[in-house]
This record gives structure tokens, C-alpha cells and sequence, in this order.
């Protein structure tokens, strides 16, 4: 799961912020209140028309910064937030500043958000620690833009940091970390915001958050737990079922994949495009070559979905597995959108199991056109040439290999938390300590291997 500039879990904080702020919204503003401007704010945030609400803001701003309240700056940092506005952003945080708004505590979470949809998380940090105060939204914000942003590591780091300020987390909060989890492959972590969820009677559970809970447990291979949550789940939407569908296709559990597909059209629930990511996958797992083409026209004929570069990308996929190069070509020429490197990569990388050369230097042709320089790629490339003899042309792919290869990256879960290495790696912060242990590994392996003797049985 992953959040976007719309998530539905920012959208509840902000609508419960806008709530609070309303109460006491006497105290937060100079002057008399104007509402006709604000309500022209708002309506222009509502129809998503951020230009037209930049230019009132303005025009407010220049007659008098008497007329501009609270509400006036909460509209405006959202109509920002929508439209990724850069510029007029960072000027409205010195406003807030300049205006005395700064205490306000869901001004300043509108800003984390802001930030957020705008990719500066430094910046929504430094808005966070300025905070005179805090509450589970302005955490539940600076986390989720971690998230949102793909960090969640550091997301999880500050999830821990909530707790130790002895801060409950809310059922919002939770579902934001479990995102987290889900992306990291964090399987302890999760277990054990599942167990706090039976803890703790206060937090609502509400299917959004049992949503994530089976949606953590898919991604992070405990599929024998994600079933037994997803049969206590009584009422079930759309994201239950693809969240199911979904973990058993990746595990390869293809049959019961299409059976709960089955099971989910007779129940009348509607898939969406993501459901049939699924269950395209389960085909290309097991190679149903001729039952993944009728879902990929069912889902255009039946429901009336636009295929995605991900479907297409299992249809590609699902015709390599079965050994169809030349139609898996065809089907990425004929494409209604440009295609990607990884359809080309998995093109590549089938050609690498069969040996075709001529296919392989083709899809490698295409990869170059990208600019993106995987080393991987020059690596499959140089195994289809050594398996068919080619040593001249596996010897110049070598060479290139070496001018872009990049060190690979390992990790291991610690105590809830992700720690990633690479080869002689020194930037962790127990690095010595690290590096003590293994030498006296290796000073033990080499006495076991002194010691041993071959004559003994």
C-alpha cells in the first residue's frame, strides 16, 4: 500500500483538523471575520481549482493581511498540497510564521502534508521540531510523508519515537506503519502492532486498518496468518479480496489465487484494475497462457477497465514463463503506451533461459535506450553470449559490466528495525563493533578448520 497526494488516510486527519480548527476558529483571527473570501477558498479548493484560490490568497494578501485568518492560511496550504506547489509554499510557512499562527497545531500538520506531497521531508521535519506542541495527527503526518515518500524505515524509526513519548498511536497511525512495514518486509514489527491491536480495546479497528493488516502479512511471506485474518474479516470489500488474490499469487499459490477470484465475482463484489494485477500474476506463475489472455480482455470487456503498464507487464510476463519470446515481443510493440525497461528486462531475461542471442541483443538494444545503465543487464546479456559460445562479445560485455556495476545491498531486521549493508561497508554506527565479530568468526573458522582432522569419521 502506498500513499499518494490523495491518500484517504491524510484526507481523515485533515478533515478532523479542519473540524478542530473550526471550534476555535474566534480565537485564531485578527479583525472582524470576512467569510465571503474564505468560502471562495474553500470552494476553489474543493473543485480543485489551485489557481484561481493562489490568485484571491494574493490579492487578499496585498489590501490588507488583516483580512487573512486561520482558515484562509489552512485553505491555501491545501490548495499547495494539491497542486505540489513549491514555490508558494515555502512563502506561506514564512507567512504563518509572520501572521502568529505558528502554535497552531493543525496549521503546522497541514504543512507536514504540504511537504509531503512535494517531496521535502527535511523541510516537514524541520516544521515538526519547530512545533511548540505535538499530537497524534502531527505524528501520524511527519510519519506518513515518510512513508509516502519511500523511507519507511526512518517512518518505523519515528513510530517507535511516538511511542516513547509515551504518545498512544490511533487506528490511522497503525495503518500508516503497517505500510511501512509491508514495503520494509518488516514481519516482527507488524506482529507486533497486531498484538498491540488486541491489547489495547481503545484504538477502532475499522476494515481500512484490517486492510493493512492483511495487506503487511501478504508482503512480508506469512500467508498461512494473512489467511486466517482474511476468513475472520466478516465484511469484505474490494481491497480484502485483492490483498488476498495478490498474496497467494506472489507466494505461487496460483489455484487458490483464481479460486478466490471466483469466489469474489460471485459474492457480486467489482474488481478493480489492482485485482487483476493478481490474478494476471497467478496465470504467469503457472503459465496459463490462455486463461490470463481471457482475464486481460475480461477486464476491458467485462468491467471496463483501462489495462496499466503493470497489466501489460504481467501479460509480458505470463508469455516469457511459457517460452512465447517472439509474441511477448509483439505484444510490447503493439502496446497502446510506450513501454517501460522492465518489460524489456523481463523480455531479456527469458531470452537468457532459452539462448536466443539475436532476441536478447534486441531487448538489450531497447534497455540502452533508457539511459538507466543496470549492470544486470550487461550481465544477462553476457550469460546468453557464453552460453552459445560467443566469447568475443561475452569478453566486451565484461569489461562494460565493471565500468557500471554498483555494490548490491543487504538487510536484516534488528529488534523492529531495518538495517541495510553493503560490501565493506563502514557508515553503520556499530561498524566496529560489527567488524570485531567478524574476525573473531573468522579466527574461530580457521581454528575448526586447523583442528580438523580428515581420518576421523
Amino acid at each position: 500500500m502506498r500513499f499518494l497526494k490523495t491518500s484517504p488516510v491524510i484526507q481523515i486527519h485533515k478533515l478532523f483538523a479542519k473540524s478542530q480548527l473550526t471550534k476555535s476558529s474566534q480565537i485564531h483571527t485578527h479583525g472582524t471575520t470576512k467569510p465571503r473570501p474564505n468560502e471562495l477558498l474553500r470552494d476553489y479548493v474543493r473543485l480543485n481549482a489551485t489557481s484561481k484560490a493562489l490568485l484571491l490568497f494574493r490579492d487578499l494578501f496585498r489590501k490588507s493581511t488583516s483580512s487573512i485568518d486561520s482558515f484562509s492560511l489552512l485553505y491555501i496550504i491545501n490548495a499547495c498540497t494539491r497542486n505540489s506547489s513549491q514555490h508558494e509554499g515555502r512563502q506561506f510557512r514564512t507567512l504563518v510564521i509572520k501572521l502568529g499562527y505558528n502554535p497552531i497545531i493543525f496549521i503546522q500538520t497541514s504543512l507536514l502534508h504540504y511537504y509531503s506531497a512535494t517531496a521535502n521531508v527535511a523541510d516537514a521535519h524541520q516544521v515538526f521540531d519547530e512545533m511548540p506542541t505535538r499530537n497524534v495527527f502531527s505524528w501520524t503526518a511527519l510519519i506518513s510523508a515518510y512513508v509516502h515518500n519511500q523511507k519507511p524505515n526512518d517512518a518505523l524509526r519515528l513510530f517507535r519515537e511516538m511511542q516513547m513519548e509515551n504518545l498512544d498511536p490511533d487506528h490511522v497511525t497503525l495503518t500508516v506503519a503497517l505500510s511501512a512495514c509491508a514495503e520494509l518486509g518488516a514481519l516482527d514489527m507488524g506482529k507486533w502492532i497486531h498484538n498491540f491491536l488486541h491489547r489495547n480495546k481503545k484504538v477502532k479497528k475499522d476494515l481500512s486498518l484490517y486492510n493493512s493488516l492483511l495487506n503487511m502479512y501478504t508482503k512480508c511471506g506469512d500467508i498461512e496468518t494473512a489467511k486466517v485474518l482474511f476468513d475472520s474479516i466478516k465484511k469484505k470489500d474490494v481491497t480484502t479480496w485483492t490483498s488476498m488474490i495478490t498474496g497467494y499469487a506472489i507466494h505461487g499459490q496460483a489455484k487458490e489465487a483464481l479460486a478466490l477470484f471466483t469466489k469474489m465475482t460471485d459474492s457480486k463484489i467489482i474488481p478493480n484494475d489492482v485485482t487483476f494485477v493478481g490474478v494476471l500474476m497467478a496465470c504467469s506463475h503457472v503459465a496459463m497462457v490462455d486463461k490470463g489472455k481471457r482475464y486481460f480482455n475480461s477486464m476491458m470487456q467485462d468491467y471496463g477497465l483501462k489495462p496499466r503498464l503493470s497489466h501489460f507487464g504481467c501479460m509480458v510476463d505470463l508469455l516469457c514463463r511459457a517460452g512465447c519470446l517472439q509474441e511477448a515481443k509483439g505484444f510490447i510493440l503493439n502496446m497502446p503506451m510506450k513501454p517501460n525497461a522492465v518489460l524489456w528486462r523481463t523480455l531479456l531475461g527469458a531470452c537468457s533461459i532459452s539462448g536466443d542471442v539475436q532476441l536478447g541483443e534486441e531487448a538489450h538494444g531497447r534497455l540502452l535506450e533508457f539511459e538507466e545503465n543496470f549492470a544486470g543487464d550487461f550481465v544477462i546479456m553476457g550469460n546468453i553470449f557464453a552460453s552459445r559460445g560467443i566469447w568475443d562479445k561475452k569478453e566486451i560485455t565484461r569489461n562494460l559490466i565493471n565500468e557500471r556495476r554498483v555494490p548490491g545491498c543487504s538487510s536484516i531486521e534488528v529488534g523492529s528495525e531495518i538495517n541495510e549493508f553493503v560490501a565493506a561497508d563502514s557508515d553503520h554506527p556499530f561498524a566496529c563493533k560489527i567488524y570485531e565479530v567478524i574476525e573473531s568468526l573468522i579466527g574461530n573458522m580457521r581454528g575448526y578448520v586447523c583442528s580438523f582432522d580428515p581420518s576421523e569419521p
